[in-house]
């Protein structure tokens, strides 16, 4: 119990969660710039649209397109949402523009669905770290994000929108196989975004129905720290009261619950669901935007 407490005291301090933005920045970067730039590729977002104003105009360079274009964005953000979530955006935003300014090479994959692949899968490993920070990388995330917390719009929904319009606009200036290799790296971005945020984060929401429910939870809270809430039930069949416990877990506790609650009662009934986060004492924090 300690050692989560602590965990979770390290989540919320400034050098760990710089830490999180500066890796995460400079890994998206690099598979941008790095690889899906040399192949005239885009990728979705303010960054991609950065890339495309640079292959149709030649003008300025992608990490200053990038960062004037997340000014107004930023501006919008400040008012609407936290100082803190802000200035770490801030942070992450910087991080990436400057990276993008000094990493003038390229990677040669010769393979261009190879390099699509590559670089949807570092762009999406880098958003990801970004966004399990207190911040975020920037550009349509903070656009998203207000839309979710006023008007209750997906967050998803509106980067759809934007990229497909993106993506449209990029027809006239790039050839169609670019196109449809940014969509693979739009795609990987998207769920190895996903993928990242909810590492680790994964619990077990578990009901258990026992005639000895009192020993069970008993058992819970003792062994493994763990909380249960007693919800009463009725069985449909037999028409008797029944008293259902509910309780969340870590993923390395589900085989301990497992044991106690079978050793109680070798005829319990458990139904065990993944739940994506839990949020409250003993699990995640809420993020504030």
């Amino acid at each position: 119990m300690i050692r989560q407490e602590t965990l979770r005291a390290l989540s919320l301090t400034v050098p760990w969660n710089l830490f999180l933005l500066t890796a995460g920045g400079i890994i998206l970067t690099f598979g941008l710039k790095c690889i899906a730039a040399p192949q005239d590729f885009v990728s979705g977002g303010l960054f991609g649209l950065s890339m495309l104003i640079v292959y149709g105009t030649d003008s300025m360079s992608i990490a200053a397109w990038y960062a004037l274009l997340n000014i107004p964005v930023l501006l919008l953000g400040w008012f609407l949402l936290s100082r803190r979530f802000m200035l770490y955006t801030i942070y992450c935003i910087a991080v990436t523009s400057v990276a993008a300014e000094l990493m003038t090479w390229e990677v040669d994959i010769s393979d261009r669905t190879l390099a699509a692949l590559t670089a949807g899968i570092l762009s999406g490993v880098g958003s990801g770290i970004a966004l399990r920070s207190l911040g975020s990388d920037g550009g349509l995330n903070i656009i998203s994000l207000i839309l979710h917390t006023r008007y209750n719009f997906s967050v998803g929904s509106f980067s759809i929108v934007f990229n497909a319009v993106l993506f449209l606009a990029a027809l006239p200036i790039i050839q169609l196989d670019n196109v449809l290799y940014s969509m693979i790296i739009v795609y990987l971005t998207s769920h190895l975004m996903n993928f990242c945020m909810g590492l680790f984060n994964e619990r077990k929401l578990i009901l258990i129905i026992s005639e000895r429910h009192g020993d069970i939870a008993r058992s819970i809270m003792t062994h493994l720290g763990r909380g249960c809430t007693v919800l009463h039930g009725q069985g449909a069949f037999t028409q008797r009261d029944r008293k259902v416990l509910l309780t969340a877990v870590h993923n390395i506790q589900l085989k301990r619950l497992e044991e106690l609650v079978f050793l109680a009662d070798p005829q319990a009934f458990m139904i065990i669901e993944n739940s994506y986060q839990i949020l409250g004492k003993g699990f995640s924090q809420r993020k504030q935007y």
